[in-house]
């Protein structure tokens, strides 16, 4: 089994339905291990668009990257992600951060996700569920990657 951590958001609909939908579907296939609070955060990328709710969840797998991710995709579609342009508003949107200790660089998949470090969105309920993490590519505490992004705006809601 790996050890993976995940991003969940949702910012349609009933934002915390979505979410806690999401978490249970991964449980139907995956072993969910923690769950972070649920934060409301301000849009990142494009800011005229509703506040998400976002959390992170640690779950254990068998599946390779490539299976999860597809694992992860049926899950957006499922709870009714339309498409739409990049960062614009969603449903559900479900990022894997890390998977293991493994880097991974592919057209579908980049591991460790590439902007997790500069997103507060995830950094603050990862800290809820990961307090000693250490970024794979710069090695960085989550404390000091926290200490370089805005914070503004963002609050708690509730547990998962």
């Amino acid at each position: 089994m790996t050890e993976c951590l995940l991003s969940l958001g949702s910012n349609i609909g009933d934002r915390l339905a979505n979410i806690r939908r999401a978490v249970d579907l991964l449980g139907n296939s995956e072993r969910v291990t923690a769950k972070s609070d649920v934060y409301e955060t301000p849009p990142w990328g494009v800011a005229t668009q509703p506040r998400f709710l976002n959390c992170c969840v640690t779950l254990e797998t068998d599946k390779p990257p490539p299976e999860l991710l597809r694992r992860v995709k049926d899950i957006e579609r499922e709870l009714g992600r339309a498409a739409r342009g990049k960062w614009e508003a969603r449903e559900i949107d479900i990022d894997i951060l890390t998977y293991g200790d493994e880097k991974i660089v592919s057209a579908e998949l980049t591991i460790p996700h590439p902007l997790m470090s500069e997103r507060a969105f995830v950094l603050v309920p990862l800290r809820d569920i990961a307090p000693g993490f250490k970024h794979l590519g710069s090695g960085e505490s989550i404390d000091c990657l926290l200490e370089h992004t805005d914070r503004g705006g963002i609050i708690r809601i509730t547990a998962l």
